[in-house]
């Protein structure tokens, strides 16, 4: 025995996952075709068929992925602040990064958005697999807000839509012109959208009797 053993399915599901950001964000989705994601990711098209029914399936499994990741990140960024402002501050900061370095995933969904616009399979198939992202992110709000103790600024299902076409809206901003979105905006945005929500954090805290740092803010602070 040589000591090699085969990936496991999530191992080959990760390697197709991949390598069709890397296809689909060179070529496009409607102009690639999978057995170009196959020979990226090293394997046959009969394995990414395995994995994947269709290439609609992996297009909208590499949305769902990614919103995924940018969920976990940003409440990473929420748990590691002290007080519900810096938390605020630190969400806005994590999608704001994440919005300018993976400019391409924006690119995908618009495109794909747009492939749906006269499909009715393939935009039920969007709108059940956003469904199920905004439910995630709408969960995760529940979970913050019972443990924080605090009201939500809008119902979580609510806040989902807002904090997902918020940052895709800005992605697209910035990718026209990148200088229209400063660093800071969305932080500012969800401020005001959660004002009361933080100022309730603050007050529970002992934070609000404090006089703020001269000049500083948590968004800026965040800033290189």
């Amino acid at each position: 025995m040589n000591g090699r053993t085969r990936p496991t399915r999530a191992e080959t599901r990760q390697r197709i996952l991949d390598a069709a950001f890397e296809v689909f964000g060179e070529q496009g989705i409607a102009a690639s075709k999978l057995t170009e994601v196959a020979a990226a990711a090293g394997l046959t098209k009969g394995a990414v068929y395995s994995s994947f029914a269709s290439k609609d399936e992996l297009v909208l499994a590499l949305m769902e992925e990614h919103a995924a990741h940018r969920l976990e990140a940003s409440l990473a960024g929420f748990a590691e602040a002290d007080d519900g402002g810096a938390g605020l501050a630190n969400v806005a900061a994590v999608l704001m990064h994440e919005m300018r370095t993976d400019a391409v995933w924006h690119r995908l969904l618009a495109e794909f958005f747009a492939m749906a616009h006269r499909d009715d399979r393939r935009r039920d198939a969007l709108r059940r697999r956003r469904r199920e992202v905004r439910g995630t992110i709408a969960r995760a709000l529940n979970r913050l807000a019972e443990g924080l103790d605090l009201e939500l600024p809008l119902p979580a299902e609510e806040f989902a839509v807002v904090l997902l076409a918020l940052s895709n809206g800005l992605a697209v901003e910035a990718d026209i012109d990148d200088e229209a979105v400063p660093d800071g905006l969305l932080g500012r945005v969800l401020t005001l959208i959660a004002g009361d929500a933080v100022a309730k954090v603050k007050e529970v805290s002992g934070l609000a009797a404090a006089p703020p740092p001269e000049r500083t803010s948590p968004s800026a602070a965040r800033k290189p």
